[in-house]
């Protein structure tokens, strides 16, 4: 009987994208669907509407209330041009800007999306092809605008896209905006609501002139030129994995005085179906897989990568042996940070007023940098939404240098407000060059990092539990951590327990403190006494629960690496025993 009434339910839902409201091609999909004996595409498509999130959308592209397509897109945005309107109502005029990815349909989403804008009155910045997101970013600061929208999926799967709006300061929108447009957004009850003809005297293309101001931005970052110019021939392999990084990361390094860039051809041609990849992620090795053998091939000094739409970077380096290894994205912001924080001091520019951020499962090494070199460091949460927030809150007293996430992202810049490989991919090629300089690799550098610092080895989680019930598991789970939690993870006493949905922080000794964040979070994080960090939370999107596991081990000389990485490895094991993942 539920089946029954469910099938009902998605019949007159679909039956519905019949009208004459919805285009030809939409219209034949829809009946193709109805008229199919399997209803399995029928019900994944209309059992439900795609849900605009605090991020935005994001889903598989097709017809259907519960696909990425011009009317889910089209009430999205409609949604947001209405709260515009509102939020902005004494402006004389409100302006956004929009920008692409290379995947499938997404130059028609952003011309739907800068068309509907524009019949709402709103001016719109439109690029006039793809960028990276990071640039749509700077956009909306260049241009004084009021928000801004970027149709990508960042590194999911072909068969997606998604919506991600902006806020007037270039990050992605957080309270209380957030849930005023989601508001808004549900408010769109008819497809007839949305202004689909556009006003084309309010859409103005925009291109390589901005390329221009955003590259010479990123070049201003540069620390260290004189080892660019002695370094200007080492081998830099780099790949955008069919994306939005083609151009312009490469021109960036040329910018910043690098000659000697190699391509990885068959992975330079954009294209929305990552012919060459499984998934086009950096954070997977498969992916980085034709730019190590180039590298191999041509004795690469570096290798680097961007995701799809340029946000994410990923980093090959060679180690102690002499073989290609990925970095993981804690080392990547390591690196970076402790690069920028290095160079400020022998430039003397460091002046106490520095400050960086991280998220709360990002690797606490990052603190020690801080707290050995007198920088302040502020956790936020997951997301780069939260660092631009730090960001906007203490830009008129600190200075920012830096921040990342252990998901491969970075910002260097305050132009921009959300994580760029552009820039990432720029300061990656100097920094090797620096160590060059000091007669180091990358391999040395990160090995002087660990011995100043302490090692640490960080090893993600990830338990499925599919369905109903395994929603329902995952529950018990973080319920009988906070009801039970540990003693000892690994044979070291748990000192801290920190709960972010209750945003207390326990101690061993029975007292509580609070944690000052601007929300709660259903996450949880142990501390032991050997420097251990381990953090739990369920995924948002996904029927899975993560685990961020941190071990630490003194190193007391690179000559120590390997036997050091095989201490914390055991460490790794032990953890994953003591909570049965």
């Amino acid at each position: 009987m539920e089946n029954d009434q469910l099938m009902k339910e998605v019949t007159l839902r679909a039956e519905q994208w019949l009208g004459d409201s919805y285009d030809a091609e939409t219209r034949a999909e829809v009946k193709r669907m109805l008229d199919a004996e399997d209803k399995t595409d029928l019900i994944e498509s209309f059992y439900r509407d795609l849900e605009f999130g605090t991020g935005g959308l994001r889903g598989i592209m097709g017809a259907g209330t519960n696909r990425m397509n011009i009317y889910t897109v089209g009430a999205a945005t409609q949604g947001l041009a209405n709260y515009l309107k509102e939020a902005f109502k004494d402006l004389p005029e409100i302006s956004v800007a929009v920008g692409h990815d290379v995947r499938n349909n997404s130059r028609k989403f952003a011309e739907i999306v800068a068309d509907i804008f524009s019949a709402n009155g709103i001016k719109v910045y439109l690029f006039d092809s793809f960028r990276p997101t990071p640039e749509l970013s700077f956009a909306i600061r260049h241009f004084g605008c009021q928000s801004g929208v970027n149709i990508t999926a960042s590194h999911n799967p072909k068969i997606y896209n998604g919506y991600k709006a902006y806020w007037e300061d270039g990050a992605q929108i957080i309270a209380p905006h957030d849930v005023n447009i989601i508001d808004h957004v549900n408010r769109i009850k008819d497809v007839k609501e949305i202004k689909f003809d556009g006003d084309k005297s309010k859409i103005q293309i925009i291109g390589a002139d901005v390329d221009k101001i955003y590259l010479e931005k990123i070049k201003g970052l540069s620390l260290s030129p004189e080892a660019i110019e002695r370094n200007k021939d080492m081998k830099i392999v780099y790949t955008p994995i069919h994306g939005t990084g083609v151009e312009l990361i490469p021109a960036s390094l040329r910018n910043f005085g690098f000659q000697n860039i190699i391509h990885v051809d068959e992975q330079d041609v954009p294209s929305g179906d990552f012919p060459t990849v499984e998934s086009p992620n950096p954070e997977v090795p498969s992916a980085m897989a034709m730019a190590i053998a180039k590298a191999k091939e041509v004795g690469a000094d570096i290798v680097m990568a961007s995701d799809p739409d340029a946000d994410r970077v990923g980093c090959v380096i060679r180690d102690n042996k002499g073989e290609y290894v990925l970095l993981n994205g804690n080392q990547i912001v390591m690196i970076l940070l402790n690069y920028i924080i290095t160079r400020n001091q022998e430039l003397g520019t460091l002046k106490g007023n520095e400050f960086v951020v991280k998220t709360i499962v990002t690797t606490e090494t990052i603190k020690r940098i801080c707290d050995a070199n007198k920088v302040k460091m502020y956790d936020c949460y997951t997301g780069f939404k939260w660092i631009a927030a730090v960001m906007r809150d203490n830009e008129d007293v600190l200075r920012y240098i830096g921040g990342g996430e252990e998901s491969y992202g970075f910002l260097a810049e305050t132009f921009v407000r959300d994580k760029d490989a552009v820039s990432a991919c720029s300061l990656l090629a100097e920094a090797c060059a620096w160590a060059m300089d000091k007669g180091m690799d990358f391999q040395a550098m990160l090995a002087d990092i660990y011995c100043k610092y302490g090692f640490s080895m960080e090893v993600g989680v990830s338990v499925v539990r599919p369905g109903k019930t395994g929603a329902e598991e995952i529950q018990a789970m973080m319920k009988a951590f906070r009801e039970n939690p540990p003693k000892t993870l690994a044979g070291s006493p748990v000192e801290e327990v920190k709960d972010y949905a209750s945003l207390n922080v326990t101690k061993a000794d029975g007292s509580v403190e609070k944690l000052n964040f601007p929300t709660t979070s259903n996450v949880l994080q142990w501390f032991t006494a050997d420097g251990s960090k381990i953090s739990v939370r369920p995924s948002g999107t996904e029927p899975k629960i993560k685990f961020y596991m941190e071990v630490r081990v003194p190193m007391a000389s690179p000559a120590d690496y390997d036997a050091v990485r095989a201490q914390a490895a055991a460490k790794i094991d032990a953890l994953k025993k003591d909570l049965n993942i």
